[in-house]
């Protein structure tokens, strides 16, 4: 039996996560999946349109066998750190393909990307040379590689696979990276008659647009986020924001002056919207500033991240899924959890202060005994 690893947000799940399902069917018959789950938020600190136990739900009914948790303190990170810690999980599951969606469709440019980066001595130099010309840093990175190796990626999901292939080759990691090429442009904002992307059917709901085509019924049942959960969130980080003034340089993620531009503007701004088109620019990047903002209004400090795995906690199985955690539990060198009384690990607590803030703010309050309950979801199929 092959056991296959993902790494997905499902924000929300829709019509092309199912496809990519279907071909790791088709690829792989006698197979194990496995998905390693964002939780609350996303990489691009974004909040989920789906709570983490709907998402489980969902991924088991589509076939998934074992869903586990990326903590938040992971999951809302740079490509590089939500790399390294996604994929670190399905080693120590001891998976033997990662499979993932990609635009460009070809491992092997991912792979001499990967070695540019790790072992090209111009590579640093160049990327701080794009930098100090006012790029973001993944804009510095595309235009270093593309000099370097006369290749062009401009798309999220190249450059997260590129981190993939980063953290396999530093670790000597045995999974094997296989990549599904993408039907839909990852960014886009319009809406296709079937498969569409995450983006244009976020844009779609919050603007009460039909969607019934583009996400399964599943999806249709569990998408009840607020449309204006936004203005929740602002009202709470403005508050942060101005009772922190003298104080923000010390949160994770704000560098280089952003401080003293938020200073400026913090007392003008009515708008969660307003308060980054204030402040974004080449540097400050929209996903910047939805991480830098989102880990502010969770305290979270640079030195509260430098630490490793230290458990890895169980959202949801089927049958197949427990009996691999049967046999393969005493081979894992962390504890496997469903409840916070587990561990005392500091992701773990921070797991736990995150989703209560976002229950909080998508007003769906009655499910923070679900998550102090943390009885994993089962689907027996």
């Amino acid at each position: 039996m092959d056991k296959i690893g993902i790494i997905c947000e499902y924000n929300p799940f829709h019509n092309g996560h199912i496809y990519h399902l279907k071909k790791i069917k088709e690829m792989f018959p006698d197979s194990l999946i496995t998905l390693v789950l964002s939780p609350s938020y996303t990489e691009r600190g974004e909040f989920s349109f789906l709570t983490k136990w709907d998402k489980t739900r969902i991924s088991l009914q589509y076939g998934i066998d074992l869903v586990i948790e990326l903590p938040t303190l992971f999951a809302t990170q740079a490509a590089d750190i939500f790399a390294y810690y996604a994929v670190s999980i399905l080693e120590k599951l001891d998976m033997d393909y990662l499979v993932f969606g990609s635009e460009t469709d070809d491992i092997d440019v991912f792979k001499n990307m990967a070695r540019t980066i790790l072992y090209n001595k111009e590579y640093d130099s160049l990327v701080k040379k794009f930098l100090n010309l006012g790029n973001s840093y993944p804009a510095s990175v595309s235009k270093a590689l593309y000099d370097l190796t006369e290749t062009k990626l401009i798309y999220s999901n190249d450059i997260l696979a590129i981190s993939y292939l980063k953290t396999i080759m530093m670790n000597n990691y045995k999974i094997k990276p296989i990549t599904i090429k993408r039907t839909t442009d990852y960014l886009s904002f319009d809406l296709n008659p079937t498969i569409s992307s995450a983006t244009s059917i976020r844009k779609s709901y919050l603007e009460s647009v039909n969607i019934n085509a583009q996400i399964p019924m599943e999806t249709r049942e569990y998408l009840k986020i607020p449309k204006d959960f936004l203005a929740n969130y602002f009202f709470l980080l403005k508050y942060k924001l101005i009772n922190d003034i003298n104080s923000l340089d010390t949160y994770l993620d704000v560098k280089e002056g952003i401080d003293k531009k938020i200073k400026k503007v913090i007392f003008k701004v009515s708008s969660y919207e307003e308060l980054v088109n204030s402040i974004k620019s080449k540097r400050y990047t929209y996903t910047r500033l939805n991480r830098m903002f989102l880990h502010i209004l969770l305290n979270l400090k640079a030195e509260d991240t430098n630490i490793g795995i230290n458990y890895l906690r169980i959202l949801g199985f089927n049958q197949k899924g427990r009996t691999y955690l049967k046999e393969i539990k005493n081979q894992i060198d962390v504890p496997l959890i469903t409840n916070y009384k587990d561990t005392n690990d500091f992701a773990l607590k921070f797991e736990l202060k995150a989703t209560i803030l976002y229950l909080h703010i998508t007003k769906q309050e009655e499910l923070i005994k679900e998550e102090l309950k943390s009885i994993p979801i089962i689907i027996d199929n």
